[in-house]
């Protein structure tokens, strides 16, 4: 199965193109561009780098939120003009969890953070259990899904499940010092080499959703915000007040 990975979530952008668990080609940017300016020249970039037919692509897999509103619309609208164009189905994959994949058979907790602002972060906690037989595959076992959390509820609930704890995601050097006051657990912070977005883990995470049955067609798909923009805040807190008045 060969499918087209995007991750426009965060600050990170990533395309990737995997076939048959083998990553075929990754673009992976931190800097300062917007992702406006950097994915469609990327993905171009990857098909003339691996000389890649488009129509053979069986699916794309995006990182469907939560994350940026911007950054999320960029990417799946991407990931519905390609989808519509080439009538391949699209796999709406979370982002949070495609973030912990990049941990993949860790021990203990692992805890992406992504900073969602107001004190808040784009989290979840996951661990990773091993199948039967000696060449069995780990699972992936979420023990709380994707969330918009306060940092002290996240750092509380830690400490209620006393398990040693590992983050990454962009959260962690923000809420680093926080974390250092508030956690009574073991925990440490994964290294650069996976403490961000990366498309292929979009792409591994997705094919296990999709033997799964989790995808859908271009037309259906919407990005996942989890919560209310600014402007949709400020816009019901307006309503609020004028309902007081």
């Amino acid at each position: 199965m060969k499918i087209l990975a995007l991750d426009s979530s965060g600050l990170v952008v990533s395309a990737a193109v995997v076939e048959d668990d083998i990553t075929i080609a990754e673009y992976t940017i931190n800097h300062k561009k917007t992702h406006s300016q950097t994915l469609l020249p990327m993905l171009d970039e990857l098909r003339r780098m691996t000389e890649l037919d488009l129509h053979t692509l069986d699916a794309i897999a995006v990182a469907a939120g939560p994350g940026s509103f911007t950054g999320l619309r960029i990417g799946s609208a991407t990931a519905k003009g390609l989808g519509l164009a080439l009538d391949i189905p699209i796999i709406p994959v979370p982002t949070v969890d495609a973030l912990a994949f990049n941990l993949y058979g860790s021990g203990g907790l692992v805890c992406p953070i992504m900073d969602a602002r107001r004190n808040q972060v784009y989290t979840g906690l996951y661990a990773f259990h091993k199948g039967e037989g000696q060449d069995a595959r780990y699972d992936m076992c979420t023990v709380e899904k994707q969330c918009a959390v306060d940092i002290a509820w996240l750092a509380g609930r830690i400490n209620e499940l006393d398990r040693e704890t590992v983050f990454l995601g962009d959260g962690v050097s923000v809420y680093r010092d926080q974390l250092a006051e508030l956690l009574r657990v073991r925990y440490s912070f994964a290294p650069a080499c996976c403490n961000r977005q990366r498309a292929s883990c979009v792409a591994a995470l997705g094919t296990v959703l999709y033997e799964k049955g989790i995808a859908g067609t271009a037309a259906e798909h919407v990005p996942d915000y989890l919560r209310l923009s600014q402007a949709e805040r400020e816009r019901a807190e307006k309503g609020d007040q004028g309902i007081e008045r």
